[in-house]
């Protein structure tokens, strides 16, 4: 139940990246086609497990216990950083251009520039290079949660399905009011998950 739960609370978190850029896509009105949601589910997963299997092998050079704490904690900072940057944009009304903040007034630029021929919806070719910008934004949770003994196999599942429904629920969420509210708070949720998750696997 444990591994279950970890594995789905950090494959959440790191997919609210991907909600937002859904909210920034359908507020622009950029179609995301099932074969580029695809590319990019599978180009997320592929990014997950391969910063896992490095965390995985790095932990074979530690003691378990050292492992999970260590992980943890890289975890739970993670998570803090969010958490804090998120408020302190909220309060400051501060602009980013950093993708991992999560911001989804910053995502509407980014959302139109990665329409590269102004089609109207997200090539094969674009959904490739969006996925790389998600997938290095999650590579150091992913390590890190990999390092604390959360499951790879249940984590790369869930990232997968995840990403599927959370892309296309966010670009529905574009076409309403709901959909800016997410975006503005996904950041700020995104950081207590993680930190939910260090504590999860702290005590665990």
């Amino acid at each position: 139940m444990i591994l279950f739960l970890s594995a789905l609370l950090y494959s959440f978190s790191s997919n609210l990246d991907n909600l937002v850029v859904g909210i920034a896509y359908g507020i622009k009105k950029i179609k995301i086609g099932m074969i580029a949601n695809l590319v990019i589910a599978v180009v997320t997963s592929i990014g997950t497990l391969l910063s896992m299997l490095i965390g995985a092998y790095i932990t074979t050079f530690l003691p378990l216990y050292f492992a999970n704490i260590i992980g943890a904690t890289i975890i739970i900072i993670l998570g803090a950083y969010f958490s804090i940057e998120s408020i302190l944009k909220l309060r400051n009304n501060n602009n980013s251009k950093e993708l991992a903040l999560k911001d989804v007034t910053d995502m509407i630029e980014y959302a139109e520039k990665s329409d590269l021929d102004n089609s109207g919806s997200i090539s094969i070719k674009e959904a490739f290079f969006v996925a790389i910008g998600l997938t290095f934004n999650n590579m150091g949770t992913g390590l890190a949660a990999s390092i604390t003994g959360v499951s790879i196999e249940l984590t790369v599942v869930s990232t997968f399905i995840l990403s599927l429904f959370i892309l296309l629920f966010g670009e529905s969420l574009g076409n309403h009011v709901l959909g800016k509210l997410c975006g503005k708070y996904a950041a700020l949720f995104s950081g207590l998950l993680l930190i939910i998750l260090g504590i999860v696997e702290l005590i665990n």
